[in-house]
């Protein structure tokens, strides 16, 4: 089942804990490199565009491809989430820190 738009905007705000500039900071740090490159490195941008373009996170100033992309961002991060919870059972929280999950 396809996630409302006011969902999507819902969990995206609250997923997407950092602000433009930390987003980009983060993006620079080498460190960001161990979650992976690619696509997840577009997709940083892609949000970065997004947070800067709507600041004040307006619902009605979200385009269609704004919401795509929000989709995409929700489902990955859930997932994420998910496997996390799962880590969680299995490591110490120094092996927690440092798998590519909790990077990402």
């Amino acid at each position: 089942m396809v996630k409302s738009r006011e969902d999507v905007i819902a969990q995206f705000s609250e997923l997407v804990n950092m602000s433009a500039e930390e987003l980009q900071a983060w993006l620079d740090n080498p460190k960001s490199e161990k979650a992976g490159t690619g696509v997840g490195i577009e997709s940083g941008h892609k949000i970065i565009e997004i947070l800067k373009k709507n600041p004040d996170k307006d619902p009605e100033k979200y385009d269609e491809e704004d919401i795509d992309h929000m989709r995409k961002v929700v489902g990955y991060n859930s997932r994420h989430i998910a496997q996390e919870d799962h880590l969680k059972e299995t490591k110490t929280r120094e092996e927690l820190a440092n798998t590519k999950s909790t990077i990402r």
